[in-house]
């Protein structure tokens, strides 16, 4: 199976272990633009606390090389269990950095710290326990619980509150999947409605907003079930001549770049579904200072990632099948031509995910043991595309070229310019080896906050890329087909290799032998 790892053999090994990645790209999804709303209430900015310096945001913080110290004049030490250096938040304890979550009437957190932590906080709690903190934090510290709070009290801190939880809620709505989340959301909420008829609406909305968001998903789920129960799970063994196979997917699309824009559909419809939170739960390790037990792997409530993960391994196995299917020398060479033209439009487009899944097809085994077939295909336009996703120098090629659409999508004039689909499996390896190669905690017991930022960096810019419309007009029946036709099994595709050019030493023999 080519699932997000084994794909990725040859790959060269990254940095040592020690030094932290730097992304060359400035993330911009906590930038101005983005869906949710700004701290200010009715135009006036909140205030921050003096005595506990702000962490800035994301494009003023990182440059090409990392921090940017130039930002400010350089302070360091400790602030009230949290260290700095230039200004930059870099370790602090775990009850001081939720304390640094929760604001008060004289301090609101900075968007790219509630983001940050709220993504790494899951390596230590569940998110219901950091939920019921910042619960207890507000309504104590605030004396929210008091029956005659002062309302000129209440106007300055329930916009702060109401702040946070929206925040919370619109970037990671997968959390509230949980019950225990969701009530204590509930009775954080309702305490803030009762203090102002203007709360009790805005309440409301956050409410309405959530569970809209949680039905979307639910309904996405099932979908998803109903796809894949369609598509007969992958195997399709060959019972029958090939010539009864009435369908291929040139005569369901004969224009490669149609099919380029239905595959971009697809990739930026499951993209959108996948919470930042995933990337932080599918590396989950033991925290050796909780009890040896998982943080959160217990707790998991989505799997969009490995969905998005199956369907490239689908659309390989797809791309495959349609080369070894025709029983023509000369009809598979078309097919293989046209999935060449579909791959350069991919990569035009800036789908790096439909490329490579299309290419991991055409290298494997029985598509590329049909030597006969490829020597009637021009290779020219295929040999570009395979040195734009060459492996070797951990990917440079196609890291180039990565971030040439993100430059690209920055300054886009167009809806079709902003489209950047990376290849999700070296993603993911990208940030496994990020949460593998730095200490969560430092010797103090310190959480690791320097790494956190570099990890809240790399899939911030993610966030970005999966918030962007297709601009391609959909085609239904091509979607149906390339979700639910049955592809064949490594097994099947062997043996329609073989039927189709036959064994070419004893190994092939005997396992075409072993097949029939």
């Amino acid at each position: 199976v080519l699932c997000c790892f084994e794909c990725l053999h040859c790959l060269d090994m990254l940095p040592a272990a020690a030094k932290l990645w730097r992304t060359q790209m400035v993330a911009c999804y906590l930038s101005p633009g983005c869906h949710i709303t700004s701290c200010s209430q009715n135009g006036v900015p909140l205030q921050t606390c003096e005595r506990m310096p702000q962490t800035p945001p994301f494009a003023a913080m990182f440059d090409s090389s990392g921090y940017n110290r130039n930002l400010y004049q350089s302070k360091e030490g400790n602030c009230g269990g949290l260290y700095y250096h230039d200004n930059n938040l870099l370790s602090g304890s775990l009850e001081a950095l939720i304390q640094h979550l929760v604001p008060n009437v004289d301090y609101y957190p900075d968007r790219t710290y509630i983001f940050t932590f709220l993504l790494s906080s899951r390596l230590f709690m569940h998110p219901y326990e950091l939920m019921a903190k910042v619960c207890h934090l507000c309504i104590e510290q605030q004396r929210l619980s008091e029956p005659g709070l002062d309302k000129n009290q209440m106007q300055k801190i329930a916009p702060k509150i109401l702040q946070l939880l929206t925040e919370w809620t619109e970037t990671f709505p997968y959390d509230f999947r949980d019950e225990r989340m969701m009530r204590n959301l509930k009775e954080l909420a309702q305490r803030i409605a009762n203090g102002d008829e203007m709360y009790r609406k805005n309440v409301q909305q956050l409410l309405q907003n959530l569970i809209r968001k949680l039905a979307t998903v639910s309904q996405y789920e099932e979908v998803l079930a109903k796809v894949n129960a369609t598509s007969t799970d992958r195997l399709m063994v060959i019972k029958t001549k090939p010539q009864s196979i009435e369908r291929d997917i040139i005569t369901v699309c004969n224009d490669p770049y149609v099919l380029a824009q239905q595959l971009t559909h697809i990739e930026l419809e499951r993209l959108n579904y996948i919470g930042p939170e995933e990337f932080v739960q599918a590396f989950v390790q033991k925290d050796p200072l909780d009890n040896d037990k998982s943080c959160y792997g217990d707790r998991k409530k989505t799997r969009n990632l490995e969905a998005y993960v199956e369907w490239f391994n689908r659309l390989s196995y797809l791309v495959a099948t349609e080369i070894c299917m025709p029983v023509k020398k000369k009809h598979r060479a078309r097919v293989i031509e046209y999935f060449i033209d579909v791959a350069r439009e991919c990569f035009n487009i800036g789908n790096f995910n439909s490329l490579m899944a299309i290419i991991s097809g055409m290298n494997m085994s029985p598509v590329s043991r049909l030597k006969k077939t490829w020597a009637k295909v021009k290779t020219a336009k295929f040999d570009i595309l395979e040195h734009q996703m060459d492996p070797s120098s951990n990917f440079y090629n196609y890291r180039t070229a990565l971030r040439g659409a993100a430059q690209r999508s920055l300054t886009a004039h167009s809806s079709r310019e902003k489209i950047v689909i990376p290849f999700f499996s070296l993603l993911i390896k990208d940030i496994y080896f990020l949460n593998e190669g730095c200490a969560n905690r430092l010797p103090n017991g310190h959480i690791n906050f320097e790494k956190f930022w570099e990890l809240a960096k790399q899939v911030s810019e993610f966030m970005t890329w999966k918030q962007v419309e297709c601009p391609f007009e959909r085609d239904r029946k091509i979607l149906q087909y390339l979700l639910t036709i049955p592809v064949f099994s490594d097994d099947a595709l062997y043996l329609a290799s073989y039927e189709s050019e036959s064994p070419e030493n004893h190994i092939e023999k005997d396992r075409w032998k072993t097949l029939r």
